[in-house]
């Protein structure tokens, strides 16, 4: 789920119906087909919507109200990419890597899509260089980069070049899967959404609030 100021509505991504639903402020419901199993959504400086396809690798851009803009695939190695926001210059910050996948990383992406112009991450594991399921980020107006990390329970800053900068939410703040962000860039507030995953589905979900 994402919002735009802009056009003052929500937009909410359904993986099942491989769709887009578009809530207006004023109540009005629309819908468009992905024609793709959608996961991440964002909006980028032209109001319009980024709609991520893990399956096919590909970050595809729609209006407001549902018109197909362009589609981007992926390079090769960005196996499951989760979530994808676009910066100023119109290149991409992507976040991928299953829980079978050998790299889990955070890549930039050149705004034709086809290379990798930095990254940071590489095989999983624990270090403060390494992810595990790097799900979902936010970025701030000069282009810093939060990213959680659901298996870790952490949330990392990067700087606008992806170099790691320090850990702003840790194992002992973030105690289930974290799996979303939102960045309130007026307050200086980071909002993690904390969700308890038990016997195969989410049985209870918090938000914790950082000051950043």
């Amino acid at each position: 789920m994402t919002s735009c100021e802009h056009n003052r509505c929500v937009y909410i991504a359904s993986y099942i119906a491989e769709c887009i639903h578009r809530l207006h402020v004023q109540g009005a419901v629309t819908r468009w087909d992905v024609n793709d199993k959608p996961i991440g959504l964002s909006v980028n400086a032209a109001h319009n919507v980024l709609v991520t396809c893990p399956e096919v690798r590909k970050i595809k851009e729609f209006s407001s109200h549902g018109d197909l803009l362009r589609e981007l695939t992926l390079p090769d190695d960005v196996i499951n990419p989760w979530h994808a926001i676009q910066t100023r210059n119109g290149q991409l910050i992507v976040c991928h890597g299953g829980r079978d996948d050998t790299v889990h990383r955070v890549c930039k992406i050149s705004v034709d899509g086809r290379d990798i112009v930095q990254s940071h991450g590489g095989q999983w594991g624990s270090h403060t260089g390494q992810y595990n399921v790097p799900r979902h980020l936010a970025v701030d107006k000069n282009d810093f980069v939060f990213v959680v990390d659901i298996d870790k329970r952490r949330v990392t800053l990067l700087s606008p070049t992806l170099d790691y900068i320090r850990q702003v939410g840790s194992p002992d703040q973030l105690k289930w899967r974290p799996c979303r962000l939102y960045l309130d860039t007026q307050r200086r507030r980071l909002y993690v959404a904390d969700n308890e995953w038990k016997d195969g589905k989410y049985t209870a979900g918090r938000v914790v609030v950082f000051s950043v």
